[in-house]
Formats: structure tokens, C-alpha cells, sequence
């Protein structure tokens, strides 16, 4: 898979959730273990559904839908280590019919130490898993948050 590109830089994001290395996402190189950065993706991803004001499982239903993780790219460029302060920036970075791809990136005051890309398709919550148009709604949040939202 090809690298972003252009990699992330802090001014690419409105929103940001802070996170510092616990020691048991680290491994035996003593650096973050690879999978970790997925994790810290999902961290920043809830943090900014929660601050364009739909929090977890109650804000989705609100707007009639659930979403899934359909893909996901990863360019590493350092590493973390324990006890790291790290800031996560997460935007939309597009808007499809029925799905939608953020961007997330770590870093570590200003350095890049990972570009994530993600795409999440919006289903229908009665369990069929059915595609179904991302809600106005829901984008119209994410433009109200950072205006670079396509």
C-alpha cells in the first residue's frame, strides 16, 4: 500500500485528544507495539465523535444509524515510548454516500510518529448491517467542528 501523500502535520486537525504510553502497549523493542496505533485511532475517533456532540452508542442511534470500520491504512514514521505524551488529531478527510474516511495522526509534540487512515461505513441499527446514507446531520457536525470537512 502506498504512503499518504502528504503526511500529517498538527495544523491538519481542529480536534485533538491527548494520550500518554501506558506500559502495557509496549513491547519487547521497548517501543509501542504496532496494533497500539489502531487503538489510538479508535481513542481519538471517540473522543471526536463526542466532541462534535454524538457520543458513543447514544449519538449514533440518534441519528438512526451504527457505523462500522471497513478499512484501515497505517504509515509508521517513529516510534512512541512509555510514558510519551501524545496528542491524536482526527478529522473527516471525506465524505462518501454511505461511508466516510477520517484521518488520525500521532504525534508526539509536533513530530509525525503515525499517519492512520480509516474508512467507516454508516449501516442500518437493525442489525442487518444494510448500508445507508451518512446522515446531513452528521456532516453538518463535522463542518460545524472544522471547516476543511469535504
Amino acid at each position: 500500500m502506498p504512503a499518504f501523500d502528504i503526511p500529517s502535520t498538527p495544523a491538519d486537525f481542529a480536534f485533538f485528544e491527548p494520550l500518554r504510553v501506558r506500559w502495557a502497549e509496549m513491547d519487547m523493542q521497548g517501543v509501542v507495539f504496532n496494533p497500539n496505533y489502531l487503538m489510538y485511532a479508535d481513542v481519538a475517533m471517540t473522543g471526536y465523535m463526542r466532541a462534535v456532540g454524538l457520543p458513543g452508542p447514544t449519538g449514533l442511534a440518534e441519528l438512526g444509524i451504527d457505523m462500522f470500520a471497513v478499512g484501515a491504512k497505517l504509515d509508521f514514521r517513529s516510534s512512541a515510548y512509555f510514558d510519551d505524551e501524545l496528542r491524536i488529531g482526527a478529522r473527516i478527510e471525506r465524505f462518501g454516500r454511505t461511508s466516510f474516511q477520517p484521518r488520525v495522526a500521532v504525534f508526539r509534540g509536533d513530530e509525525l510518529l503515525a499517519d492512520v487512515g480509516l474508512t467507516y461505513v454508516c449501516v442500518n441499527p437493525d442489525g442487518s448491517r444494510a448500508p445507508i446514507p451518512v446522515p446531513d446531520a452528521f456532516v453538518a457536525a463535522c463542518e460545524a467542528m472544522d471547516s476543511r470537512v469535504r
